[in-house]
């Protein structure tokens, strides 16, 4: 047989997403709205900015740990439990870590919380998205 007409191998190994590259890209991206904001304004508009960005960037950290730990056909099941099982952790994550922030925090700016968390939130969206279009 010619090299054309060998039998592709029916099992391929899958790498993992790089979907770390989001979640540094989310970090990267707080750092700098907390530092511009600081520049910009005061202490508190910034690490109210930095807190606003840590609230979207790590439970979406503990998404991609749970959710991305299994691969292949085989471990279907147990990719269907991880990733509702890390959705579940991650809204629950935001929703403490935004009532901790609101309730613990004096002073605070928290529209710079929540605009932080927006900003975060869509480099998460774009970062992923971005992710997923390129070919590797």
């Amino acid at each position: 047989m010619s090299n054309a007409e060998e039998p592709t191998p029916a099992v391929v190994n899958l790498k993992a997403p790089p979907i770390y590259k989001a979640i540094v890209t989310q970090f990267i991206v707080t750092i700098i709205a907390a530092v511009s904001v600081f520049a910009l304004m005061d202490g508190v508009a910034a690490y109210s900015v930095f807190l606003g960005g840590m609230v979207s960037t790590l439970p979406n950290a503990y998404f991609a740990l749970k959710a991305f730990r299994y691969r292949g056909a085989r471990q279907m099941l147990l990719i269907v439990k991880s990733f509702y099982a890390g959705e579940s952790g991650k809204l629950i994550i935001t929703a403490v870590m935004f009532a901790l922030i609101f309730a613990g925090i004096r002073p605070l700016n928290e529209l710079a919380v929540i605009i932080g968390f927006i900003i975060t939130l869509f480099t998460g969206l774009i970062a992923t998205a971005t992710l997923g279009l390129k070919s590797t």
